[in-house]
């Protein structure tokens, strides 16, 4: 698609510490709501880095799945207009989405060893990146759990977060068990 006019990235409108949340409110880049967006970010980045490290087909489709929840969710958190809890077809948020986390959860477990220890992260590269992303995941759960005590949060962000940390670790150990790599306990 070309226009004619030449977009750039840069703006310069943030060099002074603050950024414009959609709807041109502008706040500090440090505000617990923009901190909740960016590890959001961070997590669908390491979803990235998940994919790319060539998971089976069916973890792949279902990352992708995620990662388009996760910018749904960054994007309702950069709106903090008054309405932003109208979402958009591409923003809706349904108690749906936690329930899908909680079925690919189920599904992955029936084919793991019971757990019976605490596992370090790693394994193969996959598990590892995977095992990332749950980190990086549970940050960000607590970055939305501070803005909850301060702002309204769908209480859907927050459970939808906290089971997909779940899901990220069954799926590392999923693949480590699919690579026959075994789990190192702790």
């Amino acid at each position: 698609m070309t226009t004619g006019a030449t977009v750039r990235i840069y703006t310069r409108t943030g060099d002074g510490g603050e950024t414009a949340l959609l709807g041109g409110q502008r706040v500090r880049k440090s505000a617990l709501r923009v901190e909740a967006y960016g590890e959001l970010d961070e997590l669908n980045a390491c979803l990235g880095l998940a994919l790319a490290a060539e998971a089976d087909a069916p973890t792949a489709n279902l990352l992708i799945e995620i990662q388009r929840h996760v910018f749904a969710l960054s994007a309702r958190l950069a709106d903090a207009r008054d309405g932003a809890e109208t979402p958009t077809e591409k923003t809706a948020f349904p108690e749906a989405h936690v329930a899908r986390l909680e079925r690919a959860i189920d599904l992955a477990e029936e084919a793991l060893p019971p757990l019976r220890t605490f596992v370090i992260p790693g394994g193969t590269e996959v598990a590892a990146r995977l095992h990332l992303a749950r980190t990086v995941c549970r940050r960000a759960e607590r970055r939305l759990v501070a803005l909850a005590a301060t702002e309204n949060v769908p209480a859907v962000f927050l459970a939808y977060l906290n089971r997909l940390s779940d899901l990220l670790f069954v799926l590392a150990r999923a693949a480590n068990h699919q690579a026959g790599v075994p789990e190192t306990p702790w």
